[in-house]
Formats: structure tokens, C-alpha cells, sequence
């Protein structure tokens, strides 16, 4: 049996988390019962990827009970002891108080290769994006611009993830990207080729030029955005934390922010607007920089990767949408001039 089966037993885990979890809690006296809701199971006969819910009702001392959710994330051979040390970092520097928030790091299980940690309960930034609510997507627009300048401000860091500091080797690494078009979408490939070695060659120039890394989220999109109340938010899915240019956060961030955003809205000046309102609060909050042409076109560079990374996963992935794909890839092919076929 496949032991990631064991997190479906809620016997197993109300133990578990009795032993692992009760001791953070003072107040707590004893766990009452536990609903088990998987978001991610991938589970095969040895190997498996579960990013799994625990909605876990305690009892505290005075007779009162508690509801939290407790998430798991493991991967059988992919590392998830980088998310707890990244979590638990971030939570010692600040993210543990405020608007500005984080989920609560809890344990790291070496035998299930997971983490594990309480998770941040609200509604993600896409969700408004798709019922059209302008007046909370310029809001929560305003609020992450801040969270990214929160994140970069920090100093003393180490590396969470080390590949996933350069476009290189970000995974799965630019070698198998190309090799899977080559396999795949043969009319592609050439594109492909050139097109990252532009991106990889401008940040290449960059990194060498200055010995300055930021700690960086690494996947900054809307739906690791989560509005946790009227002033709250959280950051989510901290497995691409790392040590590099603090741009591409913010590249990536607007090219997701831009693409779903013309899904959903019919607006486009509006969507403009938002845009230059995530730069704009992002320099208003960030210590000592502002943005400059350099930093402008380093932003570019990890906007076009970000819309890379997205025809590729939807050319790529278990059912291809190439037509979704091709829209992007056309924008890529615009810019730099590159012909896509």
C-alpha cells in the first residue's frame, strides 16, 4: 500500500496531529473530529502528490470548540522540507502579525516527505477577477503590490531553492521545455530555442552585474492571493521560494494579472489601469528602489518568461489547448521580432 494512503485514514491523522499539532496550541484540549478534503491527489503505486486538508475541530479547556484547517503538502520525490524552513522563516520576519499574512507553519514530516501547516481561510484573487468585482480586484491589487514589497524588503535570507533561482533551471529546466516542443511541436521549436535564449541571456547579464539577490515568492500569480477579510491578505504556495531578482516577481505577477484579467473583463482601459496601479503601490511601499528603465525592462524580461511558461503549460500539459497557446506565443513572437513557424 502506498503509505500517503495513510492521510485518508482519520484515525491515523487525528493521532498524528494530536501529537504534532495539540502543543502549539495552549488552550486546546483535545481534537474532536477531522474532515479529510484532498485539493491535489495524484497517488500512484509507490509515488504520489496530495496537497490535502485536515478541517480539524478541537476542544479547547473550557469546553469550546475551535475549527482550524491544517493542509498538508508532500510530493514523493520532489523536496517539501524547503517549504516548511521558507514558511517558518517568513513567519519569524514579520509575516506572522499584521495585514500582510502567511499560512502558519506547523511541522515538516520527513516519512510522508511533506509539510504541514495551518492554512489561511478566505477566497483567492482570481475568484473576483472572474465575477468582475472591479472595486475589490483594484483593492487586492493595491494589497499585493505591498506583500511583494513586504517580501523583498527582507534581508538575511537564504536560498529556499536554489534551481529555481535562474530561468535556466527553473523546473523543469529550459532543456526539457525545448525538448518536449521539439518532440511535440516541431514547428515550435526554433522559438522556442531563440526565445529563451534571449530571456535567460538579459537575466544572465543582470545576475552578473551586481552581487544583490531579493528573496523572491517565485510563482506570483492572483490565485496564490488569498483575501483573508475586509484588510487581510495571504500569500500561498511558498515550493518556488528563492534568492534572485526581485523583478521577476513582478513581471510574472502583471503578465497573470493581465492575462486573466482580459478573460474575464470586458473592460481593457480598466485592466491598463490596474496594471500600472500594482507598479505604482509596489514603489510606493519598497525601500530605496524605484523603478527605472533597468528595472522596467528586467520586469519585461520575466513578463515574457511568465507568458512562456503559460503556452507551454497549456501546449503541454495531459489535454493541449494549442489554440490558447498560439494567442500567447504570437505576443512573445511580436515583441522580439522572432518568427513563431
Amino acid at each position: 500500500m502506498n503509505k500517503i494512503l495513510q492521510l485518508f485514514d482519520e484515525k491515523y491523522v487525528k493521532d498524528m496531529l494530536s501529537r504534532k499539532v495539540l502543543p502549539f496550541y495552549a488552550d486546546f484540549k483535545k481534537i474532536d473530529k477531522i474532515k479529510i478534503h484532498a485539493y491535489k491527489k495524484n497517488i500512484w503505486e509507490h509515488t504520489y502528490h496530495v496537497v490535502i486538508e485536515f478541517n480539524t475541530t478541537f476542544l479547547t479547556k473550557d469546553g469550546r470548540k475551535k475549527r482550524l484547517p491544517i493542509v498538508c503538502s508532500a510530493h514523493s520525490s520532489e523536496p517539501r522540507q524547503n517549504v516548511y524552513e521558507s514558511l517558518k522563516f517568513l513567519w519569524e520576519s514579520g509575516f506572522s502579525r499584521g495585514y500582510l499574512s502567511i499560512p502558519h507553519p506547523l511541522f515538516y514530516s520527513a516519512y510522508f516527505n511533506g509539510t504541514f501547516y495551518r492554512g489561511v481561510e478566505g477566497r483567492n484573487f482570481y475568484q473576483y477577477i472572474r465575477e468582475q468585482k472591479l472595486i475589490e480586484v483594484s483593492d487586492l491589487v493595491e494589497k499585493s503590490a505591498k506583500w511583494f514589497a513586504k517580501l523583498h524588503a527582507i534581508k538575511n535570507a537564504k536560498n529556499f531553492n536554489i534551481e529555481n533561482s535562474r530561468i535556466e533551471t527553473v523546473f523543469p529546466g529550459v532543456t526539457h521545455i525545448v525538448n518536449r516542443i521539439k518532440t511535440d511541436y516541431p514547428e515550435y521549436e526554433k522559438f522556442y530555442a531563440k526565445t529563451y535564449e534571449i530571456l535567460d541571456g538579459r537575466e544572465k547579464n543582470f545576475l552578473s552585474s551586481t552581487d544583490k539577490r531579493w528573496l523572491v515568492h517565485g510563482d506570483a500569480h492572483p490565485e496564490n492571493i488569498i483575501k483573508m477579510g475586509k484588510h487581510k491578505i495571504a500569500a500561498i504556495d511558498f515550493t518556488d521560494l528563492c534568492l534572485t531578482d526581485f523583478s521577476r516577481d513582478l513581471g510574472a505577477f502583471l503578465q497573470q494579472l493581465e492575462y486573466m484579467c482580459n478573460r474575464k473583463i470586458v473592460d481593457k482601459e480598466y485592466v491598463g489601469k490596474i496594471k500600472k496601479l500594482f507598479l505604482d503601490n509596489y514603489f510606493k511601499y519598497a525601500k530605496g528602489v524605484e523603478l527605472s528603465e533597468d528595472i522596467n525592462n528586467r520586469i519585461e524580461t520575466y513578463y515574457y518568461w511568465t507568458a512562456m511558461r503559460t503556452a507551454s503549460h497549456f501546449l503541454l500539459k495531459s489535454e493541449p489547448e494549442p489554440d490558447r497557446a498560439r494567442s500567447i506565443l504570437e505576443q512573445v513572437s511580436d515583441k522580439f521580432n522572432i518568427k513563431l513557424c
